[in-house]
C-alpha cells in the first residue's frame, strides 16, 4: 500500500522495497509497483549487491538522473534497472539496523526534485518501527497459521538475574491499540468467543450495579444501565462479528470495530458527544478482557507462573501468589523500571524490553527466561533443556559457595569492613525471621505500600508498618525513605497529568507540594522511633536547599505537635539522597542540615546523561559506569568526607559486583541492594584488599569511556577468580 502511494505521490514511474534477508545478509524484492512490473520481480535474485546493497552499506540515501554513472551500480545485477533512468534509493532503519530499503525510479533522465526526495526521506525514516513489528509478526505467524508456535529466542534487557523456566501467563488483556492482527483459524470458534465475551461482560456489569446499589445514589447507577446498552449496541455488535466472518480473530475484530467506532465519536465536533469515545473505549477494554484466553480462573496461576504483559503494575504482580511466580517478562520496560527492580527484590528472574515481541500470542507457551543474558527461549527445544539444566547446576555451585560466607563479615583482604545493607520496599515482612544475616536496612521505599492501596494509608497504618520494620531490625539501623512518587511510580488514587513526569512533580516536590500527606508519614516516622533509636530517615529528590530547609520545618512541626498531644515520639537522623546533579554541588550546605548522604546512583545516572531509564529505545546509552557518571560519584564522596559527613550508594549500581568494587576504591562508607545481590558483592569485597580497590578506582578515572571501564573491572574479576559474576549484557 506504501509502495503504491509513493509511487502516486512524487508521479515516479516505478517503486519497490527491498528486504533483508536474516539468513544470507542481503535485499530481496518484497513488492513493488508502477511500469515494468515484470522486470521487478525478476530482481527477487538471491544476492543483491548493486545500489540497493550500496545504500544498506551506507546507511545514506540517494539520488541520481544517471545511476549507471554511479560506483554502487552493477549493471548485470541491476536487470531491473532497463528502461529507468532516475533513481532515487533510502534506507529503512529501526535501532541502528538497515532493515529495508526503498526505491523510486523515473524514466525521464532527470533527479527526482527537492519536494520529492524530502517526502520519500522522511516517509523512508518512519518506516523502521512498522517494518521491524511486521518482521516480529510474521515470524510468529508463519508457525502459528502452519499449526503452533514452534521455538523462538528473543533478546532483550536484563533486568533481574538468574534463570528460570515456566508457563507464559499474560497479566492482563491487549491494550486495543496494540492488539495484533490475526487470521480466525476457526471462524464459528471465533465467533462463539466474541458472543461469550459479551455475555460475560455484560452479567458482571449487572452484578458490579447490585453490588454497588447500596452504596450509590440512582443518577450513578443509571450509567450500569448506560453501559449495558453500549454493550449491547448493533454496531459494536454486528461490526465485530462481520470481522470475524471476514476471517479476523475475534480479538482483532473487536479492537478494529472499537477503534472505528472512537475514530468517528472524537470526529464529532460536540465536546459531550466526543467524550463518548472514551466510554466506547473502555467498554471494548471490558470484552477484550473477557475474550483474552487463558487467563488464570479465580486467581488460579500455573506453578511455575512466568509474567508476561506489555508492562506489568505492582498490583498485578502481587496478585500472583509468591510461590507461584518464577519469572517476569515485558515488552516494555528497561533495568532501572520500578518492576525490575521488585522483581530483584522478590529474587526473581526479569527480561524486559523485548520491543515488539506479540506476547498476546505466547499465552500458555513454555519458556526459559534468561535474566543474566536478557535473552527469552520460546517453546525450548531439547538442547534448550539441556542447557538449562546445566545452568542451574552451576548457579546451585555458585550459591554453596556464597552460602559458605553468610556469617562473614564483608571485609577487605586489609581487614577493612564496609556495611552492606539490603533494600526494602515489597515483602518487607518476610524478613521477620532472617533479619538477623543483614546489618540493616539501607533503603526502605515506602511509595510501594501506598501504590499498593485504592487509598492514603492512615497515620496509624503506616506507624504499624515502620514500627514493625524497626523492631524487626533494632538495635541495626533502618533507612527509611520518605515517599516517593510520581514519574513511573504514579499514585492510583492521585492522578497527576505531565507532559514529562520525570522533569515534574516527583519525590519532595510533591510531598512538600501536599504537607497534608506528608506529616502524616512524619508523624508515622517519629512514634515508630519511639524506644528504638534505629530509625533514619532519608529525603528523596532533593535538588535545592530551601526544599530540605521546608521538610526539617515540617518534621519540628510534626514533633512538637505529637509532644502537645502527649504521643511518645522521637527525632531520627535526617539525611538527603543525592540523585540530582545540582544537589552534588550543594553538599556543603546540605551538611550544615543533615547527618548522612546516600547516592542513588538509578536517578543520577538519568538525570546526568539525560537518558529516561525507562525507554527501551535509549537503554544502550544508560550505563552507570559512563566515565561522567563515576567522576560525579568520586566527587560527591569527596565532598561529603571534606564535611565529616558519611555516604552510601543505594542505587542498584551498589549491587553490581564491578561497580561495588569501583564504589569502594572510592571511599563509599557503605553499600545497600536488593538481597538477591548481596552474597556476590560481599565474595567480591572479600576478594580485594581496599588498596587494590583504590587503584582500580584511580585507573577507571583516568579512562574515556565506559567501554574500557567494564574491561577494565571485568579483568580484575577475573583475575581474582570471580569471573561467574561478570555482568550479563543488558545488565548496567
Amino acid at each position: 500500500m506504501i509502495v503504491g502511494r509513493i509511487n502516486t505521490t512524487i508521479s515516479s514511474d516505478a517503486c519497490a522495497c527491498y528486504l533483508r534477508d536474516a539468513e544470507t545478509g542481503h535485499y530481496q524484492l518484497l513488492t513493488a509497483d508502477g511500469l515494468i512490473t515484470d522486470a521487478f520481480g525478476k530482481a527477487r535474485m538471491r544476492q543483491q549487491d548493486g545500489l540497493v546493497d550500496w545504500i544498506a552499506a551506507h546507511e545514506e540515501a540517494v539520488n541520481l538522473a544517471s545511476p549507471a554513472d554511479h560506483p554502487g551500480f552493477h549493471h548485470s545485477l541491476e536487470i531491473a534497472a532497463e528502461g529507468f533512468q532516475a533513481f532515487l534509493g533510502a534506507p529503512i532503519i529501526h535501532h541502528r539496523r538497515v532493515l529495508a530499503i526503498l526505491v523510486a525510479r523515473k524514466i525521464e533522465k532527470r533527479r527526482f526534485d527537492d519536494n520529492e526526495t524530502a517526502f520519500f526521506i522522511t516517509l523512508a525514516t518512519q518506516l523502521g518501527g512498522a517494518v521491524n513489528h511486521l518482521l516480529v509478526k510474521w515470524d510468529v505467524g508463519r508457525q502459528l497459521i502452519g499449526s503452533s508456535l514452534g521455538r523462538m529466542v528473543v533478546r532483550g534487557i536484563s533486568c533481574a538475574p538468574g534463570i528460570t523456566s515456566g508457563v507464559i501467563t499474560l497479566a492482563q488483556p491487549a491494550d486495543l491499540q496494540s492488539t495484533p492482527d490475526y487470521p480466525a483459524l476457526d471462524i464459528d470458534m471465533e465467533e462463539a468467543a466474541f458472543r461469550a465475551a459479551v455475555a460475560a461482560a455484560k452479567q458482571e456489569l449487572l452484578s458490579s450495579r447490585e453490588r454497588m446499589r447500596p452504596d450509590l445514589p440512582g443518577e450513578v447507577l443509571a450509567l450500569f444501565d448506560v453501559t449495558v446498552l453500549m454493550l449491547d449496541s448493533d454496531k459494536l455488535n454486528s461490526g465485530t462479528i462481520a470481522r470475524i466472518r471476514a476471517g479476523q480473530w475475534a480479538r482483532g475484530a473487536l479492537s478494529d470495530t472499537v477503534l472505528e467506532l472512537v475514530q468517528i465519536f472524537q470526529r464529532i465536533d460536540d465536546p459531550y458527544i466526543a467524550a463518548k469515545a472514551e466510554d466506547i473505549r473502555n467498554v471494548g477494554r471490558h470484552i477484550l478482557s473477557h475474550l483474552q484466553e487463558n487467563i488464570p480462573p479465580s486467581g488460579k496461576y500455573p506453578k511455575q507462573c512466568i509474567l508476561a504483559g506489555a508492562d506489568l503494575s505492582l498490583a498485578e504482580i502481587s496478585g500472583v501468589p509468591r510461590d507461584l511466580l518464577v519469572g517476569i517478562i515485558c515488552s516494555n520496560g528497561s533495568t532501572l523500571s520500578h518492576i525490575a527492580i521488585v522483581a530483584r527484590a522478590l529474587g526473581i528472574p526479569a527480561v524486559m524490553g523485548l520491543g515488539d515481541l506479540p506476547i498476546a500470542y505466547l499465552e500458555g507457551c513454555e519458556v526459559i527466561a534468561d535474566g543474566d543474558k536478557g535473552i527469552v527461549c520460546i517453546n525450548p527445544s531439547a538442547g534448550d533443556w539441556i542447557e538449562f539444566k546445566q545452568r542451574m547446576i552451576e548457579e546451585q555451585a555458585i550459591s554453596a559457595r556464597l552460602e559458605t560466607l553468610k556469617d562473614l563479615p564483608a571485609e577487605t583482604g586489609d581487614g577493612v569492613r564496609i556495611p552492606l545493607h539490603v533494600n526494602l520496599g515489597i515483602d518487607a515482612d518476610d524478613f521477620s525471621t532472617s533479619a538477623g544475616d543483614y546489618e540493616g536496612v539501607g533503603l526502605y521505599r515506602t511509595e510501594f505500600f501506598f501504590l499498593s492501596r485504592e487509598t492514603l494509608p492512615t497515620e496509624n497504618e503506616q506507624y504499624r508498618l515502620y514500627r514493625n520494620l524497626l523492631e524487626t531490625f533494632a538495635p541495626k539501623p533502618v533507612t527509611i525513605r520518605t515517599l516517593d512518587t510520581g514519574a513511573d511510580k504514579a499514585l492510583p488514587f492521585f492522578f497527576i497529568n505531565e507532559a514529562n513526569p520525570f522533569l515534574g512533580l516527583r519525590g519532595i516536590r510533591f510531598t512538600l507540594d501536599h504537607p497534608e500527606i506528608f506529616i502524616t508519614q512524619l508523624r508515622a516516622l517519629l512514634r515508630a522511633n519511639f524506644g528504638l533509636h534505629n530509625l533514619q530517615v532519608i529525603f528523596p529528590m532533593i535538588s535545592r536547599i530551601s526544599e530540605i530547609d521546608q521538610t526539617i520545618d515540617l518534621l519540628e512541626r510534626a514533633y512538637q505537635e505529637l509532644m502537645m498531644e502527649g504521643r511518645p515520639a522521637l527525632k531520627p537522623r535526617l539525611g538527603a539522597m543525592i540523585e540530582v546533579p545540582s544537589a552534588v554541588y550543594s553538599i556543603a550546605a546540605l551538611s550544615e542540615r543533615v547527618d548522612f548522604f546516600s547516592i542513588g546512583t538509578n536517578d543520577l545516572t538519568q538525570y546526568l546523561l539525560a537518558v529516561d531509564r525507562n525507554n527501551p529505545r535509549v537503554q544502550g546509552f544508560y550505563d552507570n559506569l559512563h566515565p561522567a557518571v563515576i567522576h560525579v560519584v568520586h566527587d560527591i564522596v569527596a565532598r561529603a568526607h571534606r564535611c565529616k559527613k558519611t555516604v552510601g550508594v543505594c542505587g542498584e549500581m551498589a549491587g553490581d559486583p564491578a561497580s561495588a568494587l569501583l564504589l569502594l576504591g572510592m571511599g563509599v562508607d557503605s553499600l545497600s541492594m536488593n538481597p538477591s545481590y548481596l552474597p556476590r558483592v560481599k565474595w567480591t569485597i572479600r576478594s580485594f584488599t581496599k588498596q587494590q580497590a583504590r587503584g582500580l578506582s584511580e585507573k577507571a578515572l583516568t579512562v574515556e569511556n565506559e567501554t574500557d571501564i567494564v574491561d577494565l573491572l571485568n579483568a580484575a574479576l577475573v583475575e581474582a577468580g570471580l569471573g561467574v559474576l561478570i555482568r550479563g549484557p543488558g545488565n548496567k
